[in-house]
Protein backbone atom coordinates (compact mmCIF):
# COMPACT_ATOMS: atom_id res chain seq x y z
CA UNK A 1 0.00 0.00 0.00
CA UNK A 2 1.53 3.20 -0.83
CA UNK A 3 1.84 6.34 1.43
CA UNK A 4 -1.10 8.77 2.62
CA UNK A 5 1.24 11.41 2.51
CA UNK A 6 2.28 13.27 -0.62
CA UNK A 7 5.94 13.54 -1.75
CA UNK A 8 6.00 17.12 -2.15
CA UNK A 9 4.46 18.08 1.37
CA UNK A 10 1.28 19.00 -0.94
CA UNK A 11 -2.33 17.57 0.50
CA UNK A 12 -2.31 13.88 1.58
CA UNK A 13 -4.33 11.21 -0.26
CA UNK A 14 -5.65 8.26 1.66
CA UNK A 15 -7.13 5.40 -0.01
CA UNK A 16 -10.56 3.55 1.68
CA UNK A 17 -10.51 0.12 -1.09
CA UNK A 18 -10.53 1.06 -3.81
CA UNK A 19 -11.63 4.98 -3.15
CA UNK A 20 -8.82 8.05 -2.52
CA UNK A 21 -9.99 10.50 -0.39
CA UNK A 22 -8.12 13.79 -0.38
CA UNK A 23 -9.05 18.16 -0.13
CA UNK A 24 -8.07 21.01 -1.06
CA UNK A 25 -7.05 24.18 0.89
CA UNK A 26 -7.57 27.65 0.51
CA UNK A 27 -4.38 27.81 -1.12
CA UNK A 28 -3.98 26.67 -4.47
CA UNK A 29 -1.60 27.92 -6.72
CA UNK A 30 -0.36 27.17 -10.40
CA UNK A 31 2.25 24.53 -8.72
CA UNK A 32 0.71 23.65 -6.10
CA UNK A 33 -2.36 22.66 -8.28
CA UNK A 34 -0.30 20.92 -10.83
CA UNK A 35 1.82 19.25 -8.35
CA UNK A 36 -1.67 17.93 -6.53
CA UNK A 37 -3.37 16.70 -10.24
CA UNK A 38 -0.04 14.45 -10.90
CA UNK A 39 -0.10 12.88 -7.37
CA UNK A 40 -3.57 12.19 -7.45
CA UNK A 41 -3.77 11.04 -11.01
CA UNK A 42 -0.42 8.71 -9.99
CA UNK A 43 -2.47 7.25 -7.22
CA UNK A 44 -5.30 6.48 -9.09
CA UNK A 45 -3.77 4.27 -11.73
CA UNK A 46 -1.01 2.84 -8.50
CA UNK A 47 -3.82 2.11 -6.50
CA UNK A 48 -6.54 1.20 -9.27
CA UNK A 49 -9.21 3.60 -7.57
CA UNK A 50 -12.68 3.33 -8.91
CA UNK A 51 -13.56 6.29 -7.02
CA UNK A 52 -11.88 9.81 -5.97
CA UNK A 53 -13.42 11.84 -3.02
CA UNK A 54 -12.52 15.86 -2.88
CA UNK A 55 -13.28 17.36 0.31
CA UNK A 56 -13.45 21.32 -0.46
CA UNK A 57 -14.90 22.01 2.63
CA UNK A 58 -12.01 24.43 3.74
CA UNK A 59 -12.17 26.71 0.68
CA UNK A 60 -13.75 29.43 1.82
CA UNK A 61 -13.32 30.95 -1.97
CA UNK A 62 -13.19 29.71 -5.42
CA UNK A 63 -11.88 31.45 -8.73
CA UNK A 64 -11.86 30.34 -12.03
CA UNK A 65 -8.27 28.66 -12.04
CA UNK A 66 -9.68 26.06 -8.85
CA UNK A 67 -12.85 25.37 -10.90
CA UNK A 68 -11.09 24.67 -13.70
CA UNK A 69 -8.79 22.51 -11.86
CA UNK A 70 -11.73 20.67 -10.72
CA UNK A 71 -12.91 20.08 -13.92
CA UNK A 72 -9.71 19.38 -15.60
CA UNK A 73 -9.27 16.54 -12.79
CA UNK A 74 -12.41 15.25 -13.06
CA UNK A 75 -11.88 14.47 -16.76
CA UNK A 76 -8.38 13.10 -15.97
CA UNK A 77 -9.60 11.01 -13.49
CA UNK A 78 -12.57 10.02 -15.45
CA UNK A 79 -10.23 8.81 -18.25
CA UNK A 80 -8.34 6.68 -16.00
CA UNK A 81 -11.84 4.85 -14.89
CA UNK A 82 -12.36 6.51 -11.63
CA UNK A 83 -15.28 8.79 -10.68
CA UNK A 84 -14.78 12.05 -8.72
CA UNK A 85 -17.30 13.17 -6.23
CA UNK A 86 -16.69 16.79 -5.06
CA UNK A 87 -17.67 17.06 -1.21
CA UNK A 88 -18.32 19.86 1.33
CA UNK A 89 -18.78 23.24 -1.16
CA UNK A 90 -19.87 25.82 1.54
CA UNK A 91 -22.91 27.97 0.33
CA UNK A 92 -20.21 31.08 0.10
CA UNK A 93 -18.69 29.21 -2.56
CA UNK A 94 -21.42 28.11 -4.71
CA UNK A 95 -22.53 31.77 -4.54
CA UNK A 96 -19.56 32.56 -6.14
CA UNK A 97 -19.46 30.26 -8.88
CA UNK A 98 -22.58 31.17 -9.63
CA UNK A 99 -22.22 35.05 -9.42
CA UNK A 100 -18.76 34.72 -12.01
CA UNK A 101 -21.08 32.49 -14.48
CA UNK A 102 -18.12 29.51 -13.49
CA UNK A 103 -19.95 25.65 -13.85
CA UNK A 104 -18.09 22.97 -12.94
CA UNK A 105 -19.05 20.78 -15.70
CA UNK A 106 -18.91 17.23 -15.64
CA UNK A 107 -18.07 17.64 -11.54
CA UNK A 108 -20.35 16.16 -9.24
CA UNK A 109 -20.88 17.39 -5.48
CA UNK A 110 -22.16 15.97 -2.39
CA UNK A 111 -23.07 18.48 0.67
CA UNK A 112 -20.37 16.44 2.54
CA UNK A 113 -17.88 14.14 2.64
CA UNK A 114 -20.00 11.05 3.73
CA UNK A 115 -22.48 11.53 1.48
CA UNK A 116 -19.61 11.60 -1.60
CA UNK A 117 -18.18 8.49 0.03
CA UNK A 118 -22.07 6.99 0.12
CA UNK A 119 -22.80 7.90 -3.62
CA UNK A 120 -19.01 6.18 -3.95
CA UNK A 121 -20.53 2.92 -2.71
CA UNK A 122 -18.48 3.21 0.47
CA UNK A 123 -20.44 1.80 3.39
CA UNK A 124 -19.56 2.89 6.95
CA UNK A 125 -20.04 -0.75 9.33
CA UNK A 126 -23.08 -0.94 10.90
CA UNK A 127 -22.41 0.29 14.50
CA UNK A 128 -23.64 -2.74 17.42
CA UNK A 129 -26.94 -2.36 19.41
CA UNK A 130 -26.67 -2.30 22.80
CA UNK A 131 -27.71 -5.12 23.30
CA UNK A 132 -25.37 -7.07 20.76
CA UNK A 133 -22.63 -5.08 22.14
CA UNK A 134 -22.80 -6.41 26.16
CA UNK A 135 -23.35 -9.76 24.75
CA UNK A 136 -19.58 -9.19 23.40
CA UNK A 137 -18.37 -8.12 26.88
CA UNK A 138 -19.86 -11.23 28.54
Amino acid sequence: MSTPYPRDGGVPILRLGDVLVTGLLNELDDKSALAFTDELTERIVADAARGVLIDISRLELIDSFVARTLMELTTTARLLGARVIVAGMRPAVAITLVELGLRLTGVETALNAEAGLVALGWQRMPQPSGEASRDALR
